[in-house]
């Protein structure tokens, strides 16, 4: 029985090293598509938001600002937020770039991305890598546990250097504050877990017009560039 089972992982890992070529040409594809798009910010939220729900509405407004500063929106592609954000970038003819991602569930391709801006991933952590490195900025709405991960890869990649500092943005503020309190409480001053300053990097707020302020304010004198 334990030889069995040696052979079946055998034949696992074998299978696993020819993945090296799918994950490289998502990559490849990535980067090529992406690098030629010009600076753009990424917009994170719930697939799960509703046409009618608040956030959605808000997330269209603040996409089509951002477009009218000259950026583009990338999205995950998806229903809820994304679509919302894709819609804004569409309504003001900015690029409209959608980031998909083959799930059993919730995922299926807005309308409002381009045709020539849409990319599929099999693999997470691909996807990951392309909204990092061509986002001038995290703009992040209220969501579940996707947008946690993205929110909180994106603040220890600059914590640790990893990739240049770009704004930070979680828009809701009735949503992240308690979020906020207990990073605030537990992580910095109860255990020491993270210094003050790094909580620095976020900005929380609820309108659009305080998303484009914080990102004008930002690039007035920085110049825009990939991550990393």
């Amino acid at each position: 029985m334990h030889r069995n089972n040696l052979k079946g992982w055998n034949e696992i890992k074998t299978n696993d090293s020819w993945s090296v070529f799918k994950i490289m040409g998502e990559f490849v594809d990535g980067f090529e598509k992406l690098g030629q798009i010009g600076p753009c910010v990424s917009i994170f939220g719930s697939a799960r938001t509703n046409k009618d729900d608040k956030y959605y509405k808000l997330a269209t407004e603040i996409a089509e600002q951002i477009v009218e500063l000259g950026f583009g929106i990338i999205t995950g592609g998806g229903p809820g937020i994304m679509e919302a954000a894709n819609k804004g970038a569409k309504n003001a003819l900015g690029p409209s770039v959608g980031l998909n991602i083959d799930l059993p569930f919730e995922q299926s391709e807005n309308p409002y991305i381009d045709d020539d801006k849409s990319l599929d991933f099999d693999y997470f952590f691909v996807r990951k890598v392309m909204f990092m490195k061509y986002a001038q900025a995290f703009v992040v709405m209220p969501g579940g546990f996707g947008t946690l991960d993205e929110l909180f890869e994106a603040i220890t990649l600059i914590q640790t250097k990893k990739a240049e500092k770009f704004p930070i943005i979680l828009v809701g503020k009735s949503f992240w504050k308690g979020c906020l309190k207990w990073i605030k409480e537990e992580m910095s001053i109860n255990h020491k877990y993270i210094s003050e300053n790094e909580l620095e990097l976020i900005s929380i707020v609820d309108s659009a017009k305080d998303v484009t302020d914080i990102l004008s304010k930002f690039y007035l004198e920085k110049g825009l560039k990939p991550n990393f």
